[in-house]
């Protein structure tokens, strides 16, 4: 009788253990959308190395007892319906718990909502206009918003005898809009006096018209706010039409990429521009992160690189507290994140923006590189 029980009991337990050890090799479908083509491409590329670097490292652990992450990322190429699309297919077809991106706040305004309704976290890595988190309760952002560096680099700035201002900024994106009116009223709000406001499309080639009427003025400085092919084009423009270094360049977010130096060259000498991150940073863990990312992919990370290097860990250590590959759950799991990373210490606000903006530096461009403002 005995030896029949122990028999029942085995057959009935063996279904479940295959079962669950079907379930354990299965791996956990993370969605991403970036721009990978395109003129804004750089950024994407940055970022899809960053996550694909942190995933190697996730997945040589595991999660949840030692499940993988697969990562499906799709490109948007900066078009909005482009990357709904994407979304739609990541949440529909393949499944996703998350998703990280997109690469633009133009984005996210569109894609938010959708993702937002199906109650999937969605964490911008890039996505520093205002309103962002404001879309809904499960989208996260671990890039400091334009209204936290901002001010850091205006300041900056000013202690560098800049009085004066002018402001050009993209009236077709909404991130550069959000950087131009915390410009705007960070100027206001520090006494900076602005003397003209220019707008352009992003996808402009000709600047002269703005920049003649500003230099009638004489401004201390020109504060930019735009994607880092409109920025790179302005500033050659400006050297071509005699600004020189009496003239302080100051750049917004979109500025915050090698593809700057790339395409400007000694135009772009000069500009500042505030970060939550610098290269040589120093602390083990960001050494580490940056000599990893040197010998897999050939070349240094950026801004881009590191913020999203950092916020696949931080989904899998969500996941591995949420106890379960559940889009709800993991939701819930990233509000309680306290981690350490290359970008330093981080949290969630209730709101679901990064709590600390301590880690703010401001950069200059020298030789086509990024150094800190001494």
């Amino acid at each position: 009788m005995l030896r029949r029980t122990l028999l029942a009991t085995l057959l009935i337990a063996t279904p479940v253990l295959a079962q669950t050890s079907a379930v354990m090799a299965q791996p956990i479908p993370v969605g991403s959308v970036e721009i990978l083509s395109g003129p804004a491409a750089a950024y994407g590329i940055a970022i899809k190395s960053g996550m694909e670097l942190a995933l190697d490292e996730v997945n040589a652990k595991g999660v949840l007892g030692g499940r993988k992450i697969a990562l499906i990322v799709e490109d948007s190429a900066g078009q909005k319906d482009q990357g709904l699309n994407a979304a739609r297919k990541l949440i529909g077809r393949d499944k996703v718990i998350a998703i990280i991106g997109p690469t633009l706040s133009t984005e996210m305004f569109a894609i938010g909502p959708v993702v937002n309704e199906r109650k999937i976290p969605i964490i911008g890595t890039s996505t520093t206009a205002t309103g962002v988190t404001a879309i809904g309760d499960y989208v996260f952002r671990t890039s400091l918003p334009e209204s936290d560096v901002l001010p850091v680099t205006l300041k900056a700035a000013m202690a560098r005898g800049v009085k004066t201002i002018a402001l050009m900024y993209a009236n077709d994106e909404a991130f550069a809009k959000s950087g131009f009116e915390v410009m705007k009223a960070t100027a206001d709000k520090v006494g900076l006096k602005i003397v003209a406001i220019e707008t352009f499309g992003s996808k402009d080639s000709d600047f002269s018209a703005q920049l003649t009427k500003i230099k009638a003025l004489k401004p201390d400085a020109i504060g930019l706010s735009a994607l880092v092919e409109p920025t790179a084009g302005v500033l050659l423009q400006a050297r071509q039409l005699g600004f020189g270094k009496e003239t302080q360049f100051i750049g917004g977010n979109g500025a915050n990429s090698p593809k700057l130096g790339e395409i400007a060259g000694p135009a772009a000498d000069g500009l500042i521009v505030g970060s939550p991150w610098f290269i040589a940073k120093k602390d083990q863990v960001n050494a580490d992160f940056v000599a990893a990312f040197r010998a897999r992919f050939n070349k240094d990370p950026d801004q881009f690189a590191a913020q999203s290097y950092d916020a696949l860990k931080i989904l899998a250590a969500a996941i591995d507290r949420a106890g379960a590959a559940d889009s709800e759950k993991v939701r819930d799991a990233l509000l309680k994140t306290d981690y350490s990373g290359v970008m330093g210490a981080f949290q969630f606000t209730p709101g679901r923006d990064p709590a600390s903006t301590s880690g703010v530096v401001v950069l200059t461009m020298q030789g086509g590189k990024f150094v800190v403002l001494e």
